[in-house]
């Protein structure tokens, strides 16, 4: 049968490209006015859901044609495994370990608080509503875990591993949105209040004093101009990491498949192409990090990373059906009831080893936000502390595949 003709005003994959390229542009534009309408908008819209919605309006009245695009696949191919590359190639081991225990450990219980809220979530839900999480709603929390532990990357990730359906993928994109940045709200409405927290806590604020310079001092020695070279150097490790993780996938794949089908190793997505190249994608990363590539941060590499991943953001929204974001309001709920459990377990936490507001803060924010929104929670306690939230970050990005892939499974066991 001949697939019916494409109803849309642009369906030229080099104009959309295009479109989405100006959009993305626009958005961040806007989004710098220090001043204005602009800036009021975005001090109640974040620009993050900008790029998702814009593309997907684009998409849902009929402008471009998202269904015969082969954007994103190239997207998620090319671009999401270069950009995990250059998120974790930032990763300093060092730098995190001076932050103190203290830090880690309210990072790790938000990770941990993102994987048991999965659970807890799933299974209330289920009680209070059961139709809410019928079927294949399980696959759909996969991105949100993707998001909260990760980021953007991550959760494009998880939809692939899962095999996500478009539409679910959408409706989960609101849930995460809406309820991610209402937590981001809430941290931000609390950071002027630290003082207060720290004492009901007994948290030792100096340390974040200390931390203040030390982080100061980082931010000046490490950042530069980046020249022609450090950019090919960034491009080579980001795409050619890449390109050594298909290689290395295709084999491993075939070898998987070869073993007997009573391992049921189909039902760990150990068969996926795209798990295996996202894995050695994220696994180079991190290895990179521990080697002198390491300083190409400083030259802008999770800069690169972010426009990869942008692209990736804006051909997901392309495939959003903005109708279909309303169809299920109770998993709004869900994602209520997980975010709680977070917050419960990082406050808990918070008072058993005294750890200021700041450590919960940006341990929360760059689990649930990431690299996109951990520097502005951090930089709202002050703003030579901003890196501190983007190195938590780049550590979420490494962790993101694995934990949000383990959550996964977990969802997978309770709903069947």
């Amino acid at each position: 049968m001949t697939p019916a003709a494409s109803t849309a005003l642009i369906t030229n994959d080099a104009v959309i490209l295009g479109l989405l390229a100006v959009t993305l542009g626009a958005v961040f534009w806007t989004a710098s006015r220090p001043s204005g309408f602009w800036h009021k908008f975005y001090s109640y819209v974040p620009a993050l859901l900008m790029c998702y919605l814009v593309p997907a309006i684009f998409n849902t009245v009929g402008l471009i044609d998202s269904s015969g695009s082969g954007l994103y696949p190239m997207a998620r191919d090319y671009l999401l495994p270069s950009a995990l590359v250059l998120f974790c190639v930032a990763m300093d081991f060092g730098a995190i370990v001076r932050l103190g225990p203290k830090a880690l450990i309210m990072f790790l219980t938000g990770t941990v608080g993102v994987m048991l809220g999965a659970v807890i979530s799933l299974v209330a839900i289920g009680i209070i509503h059961p139709p809410t999480v019928g079927g294949e709603t399980w696959r759909g929390m996969t991105t949100i875990a993707g998001s909260w532990i990760g980021g953007g990357a991550n959760q494009a990730a998880m939809k692939e591993v899962f095999e996500v359906d478009a539409n679910l993928f959408g409706q989960f994109i609101a849930v995460d949105v809406i309820v991610a940045y209402f937590w981001m709200a809430i941290l931000l409405f609390l950071a002027p209040r630290a003082k207060a927290f720290d004492s009901w806590t007994g948290a030792d604020a100096s340390a974040i004093e200390n931390l203040q310079q030390r982080m100061a001092s980082y931010q000046a020695e490490h950042e530069r101009v980046p020249s022609m070279s450090d950019l090919m150097l960034i491009f080579a490790a980001g795409i050619g990491l890449t390109g050594l993780s298909h290689l290395l996938a295709g084999p491993l794949v075939a070898w998987v498949q070869s073993l007997p089908a009573a391992w049921n190793l189909q039902d760990y997505s150990l068969d996926s192409r795209f798990f295996w190249i996202v894995v050695f994608a994220t696994t180079f990363g991190v290895l990179l990090s521990l080697t002198r590539a390491r300083r190409l941060e400083g030259a802008g590499a999770s800069n690169v990373g972010s426009v990869m991943l942008y692209v990736l953001i804006a051909t997901i929204g392309m495939q959003m059906d903005l109708k279909s974001v309303v169809d299920r309001p109770m998993l709004l709920l869900l994602g209520v009831i997980w975010i709680s459990v977070h917050a419960a377990l990082m406050l808990g936490v918070a008072k058993l080893i005294r750890a200021p507001l700041f450590f919960l803060a940006v341990g929360s924010q760059a689990n649930i936000g990431g690299a996109a929104s951990a520097p502005v929670v951090a930089s709202a306690f002050h703003p030579a502390l901003a890196p501190v939230g983007v190195l938590l970050a780049v550590l979420g990005y490494a962790l993101g595949t694995y934990c949000a892939y383990i959550t996964g499974l977990m969802l997978q066991a309770i709903a069947t």
